[in-house]
C-alpha cells in the first residue's frame, strides 16, 4: 500500500457545518476505496499568498493516508466537482524503506566516475601543455638537423 499526503483549501464563505460535511465526505472516499486515513489535520483559516477565485483566505485541511493508486484519482475527481474546494495537492509519500532501497541501488562508482565541470576545464589545459612540449621537441630536432647539414 502506498502512502499519500493531500492538502486542500476550502472556501472561507462556508459555515463550519458545511466545511465539516465536505471533510467527512472526502475522508469517506478514502475509506470507501479501501484506504486507511492515518492523520487528519484541520489547519483552520489562513491568509493566502495570492487571491484564488477572488478569495484572500481559505480553510486548510491536511490528510495523510495509505491505499491504492486509485484513491488520489478519485479524490481529484471529487475535488474538481466540488465548487467549495479552491485548490488541492496530492503527493506520494516516500517511506524510509523505499528511500534506503533507492540509495543502495545506486553504485558508488557511478557517483565518482561522472566528470565534473572542473575536471573538464583541467583536461584541455593538460592537452595544451602536452602540445607545447611536443612543439618544443620538434623545434629542437629541427635545429639539430640544420646543424648537421
Amino acid at each position: 500500500m502506498r502512502q499519500y499526503e493531500t492538502v486542500f483549501l476550502i472556501s472561507p464563505n462556508l459555515e463550519e457545518e458545511e466545511t465539516t460535511k465536505i471533510i467527512t465526505q472526502i475522508s469517506g472516499i478514502i475509506s470507501k476505496e479501501k484506504g486507511k486515513l492515518i492523520q487528519e489535520d484541520r489547519w483552520g483559516k489562513k491568509k493566502l499568498a495570492y487571491p484564488i477565485k477572488k478569495f484572500e483566505e481559505a480553510f486548510y485541511v491536511f490528510f495523510h493516508y495509505e491505499g491504492g493508486s486509485n484513491i488520489p484519482f478519485e479524490l481529484e475527481r471529487r475535488f474538481k466537482q466540488t465548487e467549495a474546494i479552491l485548490r488541492f495537492l496530492t503527493v506520494k509519500k516516500e517511506t524510509r524503506e523505499n528511500v534506503r532501497k533507492k540509495r543502495k541501488g545506486i553504485p558508488v562508482e557511478e557517483e565518482t566516475a561522472t566528470p565534473t565541470a572542473e575536471a573538464e576545464i583541467v583536461a584541455p589545459r593538460e592537452e595544451k601543455a602536452e602540445k607545447k612540449e611536443e612543439d618544443k621537441e620538434d623545434l629542437n630536432s629541427a635545429e639539430t638537423i640544420k646543424e648537421d647539414k
